[in-house]
């Protein structure tokens, strides 16, 4: 051989090919329509094993995580994807629950802003990344509790319960602080009450809180901060050095129309919650739900289930498009007969001594209001009456500030919870923050970003730097941003 061709550099390695596209989804199992609407047994079942590999090698592990970027608390869904792929569930339930302390909560309600953002899904399906999610921790080691770092010796006094509070106190307590959390509710979960048990049960929050075991996080229940003691009290008497505010939308909007104080109508809120405890709520055969969200068809569809072969009408004010429900409910409703009433208005509700009927008006679309949205205009004589003997209200959720002072100077999102103005949703009171979110998951989002702030701000009080939030599970690590991610493209 040449000295020549002894030099010659040997030929590159041919590239793989890029993985092939499936764009058919695995079938998720439902139950059946007829036994479903029975009872409040479970509607979409989890993954096996099996399925759940095949489903997970869908997914083509794209460089830039597309799914990451679109979820609001940067879960890394393509590496336990990747993990389920080649059977790891132990490794990809670690991954899952690295960023995530409510995933068996999410992995059943989770709005999988991810999907939505899947490549897969401009030429088919989107992978079930939800379903991977439950499938990692149903058959991955799951039962993990989380492990604090070295203690700040600063305490934190954590307002609410809900996703937003839950979220917070575990990004505080893994970094080594004390927190409280006070709860008004004899449940933990806030508006995660409200989820029927078709989809979730209360025994997914405790799974979820059973992994805080270790941290120095307490859970106070039955005490209304606000109510019982105003919330400065935290800071100037009770010791805690800073306070977060995650008290959500706990209050019912009314209609504010004539008849709504009669006997059959229902506050939605009220309504899910007395039916999650297990407490009879007294209902008709004849049902309307006023209202176009999750509430709504949440109430809808349990309704109908307690109905016991009745009829529930749904009354929603815009069009089918313009519904701020997940749209994997809404079809779930329709699947199970409810029937929807666009571009209704309710006027008043009639009756003598109980509910007898709606009267509804219809509503023409104008041009976009502020916020995008086109305006409803009612449409003069196209008065109707829809005979029910049950009225439930699903219009909206808004926050009780009793207690909360204007020298906090909250603002109030488009959709009701309160929040800081300041960096970090930091109050005009320093030390105090504020935040939530129009979904579990959103919430959670906010409560990371204001657990960041919070961090700063007492690590400024003991003259320290802060850094990333430390490994949970007590490794050296620190959280980084998977391989690939740029930037957040959620809204």
């Amino acid at each position: 051989m040449s000295a020549d061709a002894a030099a010659a550099p040997s030929p590159a390695a041919p590239k793989p090919p890029p993985p092939k596209l499936n764009p058919v989804r695995v079938p998720i199992v439902e139950e059946g329509v007829e036994s479903r609407t029975t009872d409040f047994r479970e509607v979409l079942h989890a993954y096996s094993k099996e399925d759940s590999i095949l489903e997970a090698k869908r997914c083509i592990q794209c460089r830039r995580p597309w799914c990451v970027e679109a979820c609001p608390i940067t879960q890394d869904a393509r590496e336990y994807i990747r993990l389920v792929a080649t059977g790891d569930f132990d490794g990809a339930a670690k991954v899952t629950l690295d960023e995530n302390p409510l995933a068996t909560s999410l992995c059943k309600v989770c709005y999988h802003y991810c999907e939505d953002a899947c490549v897969v899904k401009k030429k088919g399906v989107p992978i079930a990344i939800r379903h991977l999610k439950r499938a990692s921790l149903e058959y991955g080691k799951s039962d993990l509790a989380y492990v604090p770092s070295k203690p700040k010796n600063q305490r934190v006094a954590v307002v609410g319960a809900g996703p937003a509070g839950m979220m917070a106190a575990w990004e505080l307590g893994v970094r080594g602080y004390s927190v409280t959390v006070f709860e008004e509710e004899e449940r933990y979960g806030g508006l995660m009450q409200t989820i029927p048990a078709y989809r979730m049960t209360d025994a997914d929050v405790e799974t979820d809180r059973a992994r805080y075991r270790d941290l120095d996080v307490t859970f106070v229940k039955g005490t209304k901060v606000g109510h019982d003691f105003p919330v400065n009290q935290l800071m100037e008497k009770d010791g805690y050095q800073a306070v977060f505010i995650s008290i959500g939308t706990s209050t019912h909007r009314t209609l504010g129309v004539p008849g709504e104080d009669l006997p059959g109508v229902v506050p939605a809120l009220k309504f899910l919650k007395t039916l999650n405890r297990g407490i009879d709520v007294p209902i008709g055969h004849e049902i309307v739900v006023v209202g176009g969200g999750d509430v709504a068809m949440d109430s809808v569809r349990s309704a109908l289930r307690k109905a016991h072969g009745g009829h529930v009408t749904l009354a929603y004010r815009r069009s089918r498009q313009e519904m701020p429900a997940d749209p994997e409910e809404v079809h779930g409703a329709e699947q199970e007969g409810i029937r929807f009433v666009f571009q209704k208005a309710p006027l008043r509700i009639v009756g003598t001594d109980h509910v007898e009927g709606i009267v509804v008006q219809s509503i023409e679309l104008g041009p976009p209001d502020a916020g995008g949205r086109r305006s409803p205009v009612p449409v003069p004589g196209s008065e109707e009456t829809i005979p029910c003997d049950t009225v439930i209200v699903a219009v909206g959720q808004k926050a009780d500030l009793e207690g909360f002072g204007p020298q906090l100077d909250l603002k109030l999102s488009s959709q009701g919870w309160p929040e800081g103005k300041l960096k970090g949703f930091e109050t005009a009171v320093p030390g105090i923050f504020a935040a939530g979110g129009r979904s579990v998951v959103y919430a959670m989002g906010t409560a990371t970003e204001a657990a960041d702030a919070i961090d700063l701000y007492l690590s400024a009080k003991r003259g320290e730097a802060t850094g990333p939030r430390p490994d949970p599970f007590g490794g050296p690590e620190t959280f980084v941003k998977p391989a690939g991610y740029t930037a957040a493209i959620r809204v």
